[in-house]
């Protein structure tokens, strides 16, 4: 399905949570240069006591993650959302897609709060139930949908995901990406690879064998995804056209510029970065191995980093005795995730407090079922860590 440019400039205009388009939150936010947020936001949560549970993605801005119970990505924060039974109240401060995983797995007794409906993710938007339903009749009628097994990113929707549970596919992390994959090829001959193209080429090229002719994009604003039928019946891999509007940015002159400007440092990026940064990098993780690999570094120890700018920051701050660098020269924060800042927090806390329930984000149950199928077969891949 695509839409005219009329209708596309429409669509932004009303909510559109399945496509996390999202929507502003209601009431009046405190501005954000009010001197008393910090002890409003203390107050709110002291009051809300144990029946709260506040969650902070790595990628939070500061003023946010001091209020956070757990830090983390957003499966080990769905994951200690979903252990927490005593809090009837988890506040996500992360985006869209990450809320609606941790509904999936909390319990019916729990709510899920997005301080900001409008954080939203544009690597899950390049990905919607429509265009993915419309890429698999292709496949379908090319006879080869038995043989072709979704692998969904996690940094997806509630309802792609779903999509892959129903249709035999696996949820995956940037770190069990490989094992995920391996696990789909013992099950058919294909993969697609939902959303994200650079995590799926990467896992692909650099851990599977697989050379970049056996990988395939489809582009889904283009007939048959901008393939012949003969691509897409040799692919080893078919890679849906999305990307991180972060990493996306990172390019191999940066990394060629940081090379010459600090002799003996070490290129750190995230597997979302292109093919091309991946390769010319020293080292390539999820964002849980980001922090442990600067934080397990000698000091004095030199890094040039490809990842989300908050985090960088925090982990310059965290660790003084190293020198530590934004890998591009150009500000590039996930403008999505800073949309959750402390005047929507305390917004969303005072209001809890008051006894108003807002931003509720709940996922229907027949796509949740299907989720959960999808989700629960990533925690049987043997050996497997989990983390974006």
């Amino acid at each position: 399905m695509s839409l005219s440019l009329v209708e596309f400039l429409k669509a932004g205009t009303k909510p559109d949570l399945d496509s996390e388009r999202g929507v502003t939150c209601a009431g009046e936010l405190p501005t954000p240069s009010d001197p008393d947020l910090v002890e409003r936001a203390k107050k709110a949560k002291a009051a809300l006591g144990k029946r709260v549970m506040i969650l902070g993605h790595h990628y939070q801005r500061d003023e946010v993650i001091q209020f956070a119970d757990i830090t983390g990505d957003s499966f080990k924060l769905a994951q200690a959302a979903a252990e927490n039974r005593e809090a009837e109240l988890i506040v996500f401060c992360g985006v869209h897609f990450m809320a609606e995983s941790a509904d999936i797995l909390t319990s019916e007794a729990q709510r899920v709060i997005l301080p900001d409906l409008a954080a939203g993710c544009s690597m899950a938007d390049m990905a919607t139930l429509s265009q993915v339903r419309d890429a698999w009749t292709v496949i379908s009628e090319l006879g080869i949908d038995s043989s072709t097994i979704p692998v969904t990113y996690m940094n997806s929707s509630a309802a792609i995901k779903s999509f892959t549970g129903e249709h035999g596919g696996t949820i995956c992390t940037s770190s069990n990406a490989e094992r995920a994959m391996k696990w789909a090829l013992q099950q058919g001959e294909r993969i697609l690879f939902l959303p994200d193209q650079h995590l799926g080429r990467n896992t692909a090229v650099r851990h599977l064998g697989f050379s970049l002719d056996d990988c395939v994009l489809w582009n889904p604003w283009k007939p048959r995804g901008g393939l012949t039928d003969d691509q897409i019946r040799a692919a080893k891999v078919i890679l849906w056209r999305g990307h991180c509007s972060v990493h996306g940015r990172f390019s191999l002159k940066n990394v060629q510029d940081r090379r010459s400007e600090i002799p003996g440092v070490s290129i750190l990026v995230h597997p979302e970065c292109p093919h091309e940064v991946v390769m010319a990098a020293d080292h390539v993780g999820s964002t849980e191995m980001i922090i442990s690999t600067v934080r397990n570094a000698p000091n004095g120890s030199k890094w040039a980093i490809g990842t989300e700018l908050n985090l960088v920051r925090r982990l310059a701050n965290e660790n003084p005795e190293k020198e530590i660098h934004f890998l591009d020269k150009t500000i590039c924060y996930c403008s999505t995730m800073n949309r959750i800042d402390l005047p929507h927090l305390v917004w969303a806390l005072e209001a809890l407090a008051a006894g108003q329930i807002v931003n509720v984000i709940s996922v229907d149950e027949t796509t949740a079922h299907h989720s959960r199928i999808a989700l629960e077969r990533m925690l049987s891949l043997p050996q497997t860590a989990h983390s974006d």
